[in-house]
């Protein structure tokens, strides 16, 4: 006996039945693929740059010749308009390089004609040639002011210990007094002081250097810390106390912190006989607004 249900007949015909083949035939890739399918599979052929490139550079239009972009082959902008890499144009057909473009003519001239920017642009075009890589503009900008004395000065703070270190203890120092009091500004004791032991009269440093002889004993007995928030020294070179000085001011106010300081003294610690420390104290002020 057969059994109708309230399900649609399925005709199981031969005419109809749908063969295997065709079934996988339904479920294959169309032959031609889709725009998406086509730009996953399909590798992007080079990329052509016309002789003359204008260029968008953040928002900035330059522009300037491929031989030009192209000047020193080890750079980034030789390597980004080399066709082995693809490059977004503007609505105007413009290239486009996501970079402020502030300083883009200034990097331009010199690949044109080695023309080096003013000294009041020196410091920001030297942090574009390194984002480009152009060596040649890094080591013209090195020789001149005002990085040639940066090398200087950064020769002399490498005979400072912990030097960075100090100056972030001299502002987590000076914020935490200035939270606790809720003070716009906050005051800190610094220690700077070129040589490490007073010398006596019966002794004498050697030729042209700070250190001389003594026992240990004796040391020990010159061997103490100041009573200071932060102590800089000491250092062999011919900067004195307020070169150092000098540096961290600068340093801190490179950060955007207004700072002050004088001289409130010196440490009056007994070490032995009738001598004492006598190194120099300063008062730095931090003024937060």
């Amino acid at each position: 006996m057969v059994v109708v249900t309230g399900q649609n007949k399925v005709s199981a015909t031969p005419d109809d039945a749908m063969s295997s083949s065709d079934a996988e035939d339904d479920f294959q890739e169309p032959a031609t693929p889709t725009a998406t399918q086509a730009g996953q599979a399909l590798p992007l052929l080079p990329q052509q740059f016309p002789e003359v490139v204008p260029l968008n550079v953040g928002g900035m239009f330059f522009t300037t010749r491929l031989s030009t972009l192209r000047r020193y082959e080890d750079t980034m902008l030789a390597a980004m308009f080399s066709g082995r890499h693809y490059i977004p144009t503007d609505a105007e057909g413009r290239y486009f390089i996501d970079r402020d473009g502030t300083y883009f003519g200034d990097i331009l001239n010199f690949l044109r004609s080695g023309d080096l920017p003013p000294r009041e642009r020196v410091r920001s075009v030297y942090k574009e040639a390194q984002y480009y890589s152009i060596g040649p503009l890094l080591d013209n900008l090195e020789d001149i002011q005002p990085l040639k004395g940066e090398k200087v000065r950064q020769a002399f703070l490498g005979l400072m210990p912990y030097y960075k270190d100090h100056l972030e203890r001299i502002v987590e120092i000076a914020k935490l007094r200035a939270m606790q009091r809720k003070a716009r500004f906050a005051k800190l004791k610094v220690c700077v002081f070129k040589e490490e032991m007073p010398i006596t009269p019966y002794e004498c440093p050697h030729f042209n250097s700070l250190r001389f002889e003594r026992s240990e004993s004796e040391t020990k007995l010159f061997e103490h810390h100041c009573e200071v928030d932060v102590s800089f020294g000491p250092w062999e070179a011919v900067a004195d106390v307020y070169d150092l000085l000098h540096c961290i001011v600068s340093d801190l106010s490179a950060r955007g912190i207004a700072v002050d300081h004088q001289c409130i003294g010196v440490c009056d610690k007994h070490l032995v006989n009738h001598y004492y420390c006598k190194r120099p104290i300063y008062e730095f002020k931090i003024t937060w607004w």
